[in-house]
């Protein structure tokens, strides 16, 4: 049974370690870098195979009752829970209308890379999760900024031709696509398929994951020294109670839809997760005026180490206590 001690497991795991060497190398102020191509193809590749992996495991458990209850719960968090996070922020911040749109969409909005991480900690911990979960983590991606755009659109500062523009982003963006994409792509090879792919979306994963890792630390500890400044008591108070909050809500609804352990724990690690790539993506098209400086570096350079180092470990305690 994991308690808060398994934390460290995942903290000492070599992709986590590869997070702090980039932050280290940041701080240092040194010239390692990922170029950008690169690090969108392995964005891309752990997309696939976290995508292919649940569907061929989707296919041998069979999409049940409980699949369409994660299902419903995920989407209805991400479109939900950035309504929350609005009115908070508009109480307890400064902020102009628009990164507030911003902050509530990366936060009802999802992780890929914490969702791996959870993945691999809950399996770790004897938790294993249905592979349909990758499914409800496409699907949780975009209700968030659906969201964020009915509150911009409110204030009248979306016209109809930019809604349809990032509403193009959404449905049609690269993670949408890739997730769901190599969802049905393993869900209709099945094992065949996975004994194909086997290397490739098996032990090279792991690999990839410590060079996305790597990645992000060094892109999280440099928006930190450029952005830390913007980032209020009120915006880092947010940023680290608010996933808390989404959190302990999801595990309340899961325990109450009857979800097994390893699928309310992923789905309330899903919950406690910030956007980092699909949310700016789209804010970009949507608020160009929201200030990235405060929304990007909130989640990258707060809640996702937090998350690392904390949250997974947490969220995955808290589940096992409440079911036992």
């Amino acid at each position: 049974m994991p308690d808060l001690s398994t934390s460290f497991e995942l903290l000492t795991s070599p992709a986590i370690l590869f997070f702090f060497v980039g932050a280290a190398a940041a701080f240092a102020r040194s010239d390692l870098a990922i170029p950008e191509p690169v690090a969108k193809a392995l964005s891309l590749y752990l997309m696939l195979c976290i995508g292919f992996k649940g569907g061929v495991e989707a296919r041998a458990a069979g999409i049940n009752g409980e699949f369409l209850s994660a299902a419903a719960l995920g989407v209805g968090l991400s479109a939900l829970m950035p309504l929350a996070a609005f009115l908070i922020l508009q109480r307890t911040s400064r902020l102009d209308r628009p990164t507030i749109c911003a902050l509530a969409a990366t936060y009802g909005s999802v992780s890929v890379v914490t969702f791996a991480a959870g993945q691999q900690h809950l399996a770790a911990a004897g938790l294993p999760s249905g592979g349909y979960m990758a499914a409800v983590l496409a699907l949780m991606e975009t209700p968030a900024i659906l969201t964020a755009l009915i509150l911009l659109s409110g204030a009248a500062r979306s016209d109809p031709n930019q809604r349809s523009k990032i509403l193009r982003e959404v449905f049609a963006g690269a993670a949408t696509v890739m997730l769901l994409g190599s969802f049905f792509v393993g869900l209709l090879s099945g094992e065949a398929g996975m004994t194909r792919l086997a290397l490739f979306v098996g032990p090279l994963f792991q690999g990839a994951l410590c060079f996305f890792l790597l990645d992000i630390g060094l892109i999280a500890a440099r928006r930190l020294m450029q952005g830390g400044r913007k980032l209020t008591p009120a915006v880092l108070a947010f940023a680290l109670a608010f996933p808390l909050l989404s959190a302990a809500v999801a595990l309340g609804l899961a325990r109450l839809a009857g979800l097994d352990a390893g699928n309310a724990a992923l789905l309330t690690i899903l919950a406690g997760s910030a956007s980092y790539i699909a949310v700016p993506a789209a804010m970009r098209v949507a608020a160009p005026e929201a200030d990235a400086g405060v929304y990007v570096t909130a989640s990258l350079a707060i809640t996702f180490p937090f998350n690392l180092t904390i949250g997974i470990g947490l969220y995955t305690a808290a589940t096992v206590s409440i079911w036992g």
